[in-house]
């Protein structure tokens, strides 16, 4: 395997599958089991899942709600896909610990970095919950924080499309795909693959992050294995 630790970013909405929201249980099962494939080779993984399939508290603000509670909120609903992926991996015989950023001690152990780390080195996957504990910032940027903070080697993150284009994919036809791309060029082309804070703060700790589709199945062994899938984002 090229990377021995990594930090995968989900999406809430990736795991609503074909629904308008929720959460897919074929969906759950089938990130399960392509996770437990990179286990079974002896990668330490780290799992940071957001909640816009639950609540979203940018869109909660857009509509009268105070955006400190919105996201508050937000964050909870992190804790719940993390519980739901928790069960989903044990389900194929994984050991995982549920970490969250807010106290929730009857559901989740505290963050707490260096229990984190012993967890992985133990071959547990460690969930991380609750976004960074604060309002106004992302679980892009939770990904990002938490992946220097266990001295992650690189962020996965995973979505519906297979890498970085120069547009919209879904949108333009004709958007070319990046293999490798500079943070440098990321930001003088525009392109949107994290929130700006998440992405400067990876930029500034040397972090790359590889975009890929999550949905496409053996693809996630393929990019811990060091093989060309979707966009590595690096110096």
């Amino acid at each position: 395997m090229q990377y021995k630790r990594i930090l995968l970013k989900l999406s809430g909405e990736a795991l609503m599958g074909t629904r308008q929201y929720g959460i897919d249980p074929e969906r759950l099962k089938e990130y399960a089991e392509e996770i437990k494939t990179i286990v079974d080779k002896g990668v330490e993984v780290a799992i940071v899942i957001g909640g816009g399939n639950i609540f979203r508290g940018v869109a909660g603000a857009s509509n009268g709600m105070d955006r400190v509670q919105g996201d508050h909120m937000g964050m909870l609903a992190t804790v719940i896909n993390g519980l739901a992926l928790q069960s989903a991996l044990e389900d194929e015989g994984i050991e995982t610990r549920l970490q969250s950023a807010i106290k929730i001690n009857e559901v989740a152990e505290p963050f707490i970095r260096r229990r984190a780390v012993r967890h992985m080195e133990k071959g547990r996957v460690v969930i991380f919950g609750g976004g960074t504990g604060n309002p106004y910032f992302t679980t892009d940027s939770a990904a990002v924080l938490r992946a220097i903070e266990i001295n992650a080697d690189v962020i996965l993150k995973g979505t519906r499309v297979d890498g970085i284009y120069t547009s919209d994919p879904e949108k333009n036809k004709d958007a070319t795909k990046f293999d490798f791309i500079s943070f440098e060029d990321v930001l003088k082309k525009g392109l949107k693959v994290m929130d700006t804070t998440a992405f400067t703060l990876s930029q500034e700790n040397e972090l790359p992050i590889i975009v890929f589709d999550m949905n496409k199945s053996g693809n996630l062994l393929k990019v811990v294995s060091g093989e060309k899938v979707g966009t590595k984002v690096n110096l």
